[in-house]
């Protein structure tokens, strides 16, 4: 699979591999399977962080890439993490996976519904405070539970309030990075975020941000990032319904062409078929929006 140099030294494969529902929806023995099958088709970046899999996703991904660490980009994020509460409800995770793949089959012909609340799984979580401390402590919990001594990319999770103290969360990086433990440093965010953080979005070495095809600023965005390094979640969840999931990664890799796309596959033949994707989209053009 075609590589692409998000951040100078660090090569990633342009289809990345989302682990958000590593041991939440997704059991462990398949979460291993895809990982490997993953690897095995060219997939060398993965996205994870502090609070996936209530906080055991790590843990599993580290143990998969234990003996070919070098040969994989990994990137975690800080900010959001699992409370006490998601160690409590552990033994009835496979029975909450059951009823969401159930949903998920009765509304899998339907448009995305709009959220009428909180999810409930929510409750599961919590924000932490974010500063030089608590970025430091969740980097060494990333660390341990990967079983790695670095991090390629090491992210700011979704923060909901613009960052006041950018320049102690920088200062940290920086010594971060001359320690070896992180090799970059960047801010994920909602596309209805970004006029929080976009006065400092220079401060950061990577931006990882959704952009589904569809969204009434989709076009505007590609023109101002095509030529820029990103990477870019959640592609599938919102925006047009007039394109088939395929469709939307391809122009995804085709507007995008120097960023990363990161997709949850957990089924072997979503995991092939995206693949197959990126290698007849290596050659095509932009889309015209």
């Amino acid at each position: 699979m075609r590589k692409i140099e998000l951040v100078k030294g660090i090569h990633s494969s342009v289809l990345g591999l989302g682990c958000a529902p590593v041991l939440g929806s997704i059991d462990s023995k398949t979460c291993r399977r895809a990982l490997s099958l993953a690897f095995e088709h060219g997939i060398t970046h993965y996205d994870l962080a502090r609070s996936y899999g209530f906080g055991d996703a790590e843990g599993l991904v580290g143990g998969v890439f234990k003996n070919n660490r070098d040969k994989v980009v990994l990137a975690s994020k800080f900010g959001i993490k699992a409370d006490w509460k998601a160690s409590l409800l552990r033994p009835i995770k496979p029975i909450v996976r059951v009823l969401r793949g159930s949903e998920k089959k009765q509304d899998a012909s339907l448009p995305p519904k709009q959220p009428s609340g909180k999810n409930p799984s929510d409750m599961l979580f919590k924000r932490v405070e974010i500063n030089s401390m608590e970025m430091q402590k969740s980097l060494e919990e990333s660390l341990k539970a990967l079983k790695t001594d670095y991090l390629d990319y090491f992210l700011v999770h979704e923060p909901l309030q613009s960052i006041t103290n950018i320049d102690e969360l920088c200062e940290m990086a920086m010594r971060l990075k001359a320690s070896g433990k992180i090799r970059a440093f960047g801010l994920a965010y909602m596309q209805s975020q970004r006029h929080l953080h976009e006065s400092y979005f220079d401060r950061f070495d990577i931006l990882q941000f959704n952009s589904p095809p569809g969204v009434a600023a989709y076009r505007k965005l590609a023109e101002e990032r095509s030529g820029k390094a990103d990477i870019i979640f959640s592609p599938l969840r919102g925006g047009t319904w007039d394109m088939s999931p395929g469709e939307k990664i391809k122009k995804l890799i085709r507007d995008f062409p120097k960023s990363v796309v990161l997709c949850s596959m957990f089924s072997e033949a979503h995991l092939i078929e995206n693949v197959k994707l990126v290698e007849e989209s290596q050659f095509q053009p932009p889309c015209n929006y």
